[in-house]
């Protein structure tokens, strides 16, 4: 079951999110901390904590905007470890 603290850091102001994202172990994490709050805060409404998280977080995806997704692409299926 996921913590407050997680769904407070993940719908809070950038610059709060952001520093967690410095020391997150997954590029998942990582990402999902950069991004813009409303992206963010529809991370933590429509997935977060569900039972069915990992369907839940594939069906999100696909229904971002093309720039969310391409940013995921990018900085995460595509980013070179280290």
């Amino acid at each position: 079951m996921p913590n407050a603290n997680e769904r407070r850091i993940l719908t809070a102001p950038a610059a709060v999110a952001r520093a967690p994202s410095k020391v997150a172990t997954q590029p998942e994490q990582r990402w999902i901390l950069t991004q813009p709050r409303e992206v963010r805060r529809s991370y933590a409404e429509d997935v977060f904590g569900r039972p069915d998280e990992e369907l839940q977080q594939q069906i999100w995806m696909l229904r971002q905007a093309k720039a969310v997704r391409e940013s995921y692409i990018a900085e995460v299926l595509q980013a070179k470890p280290g």
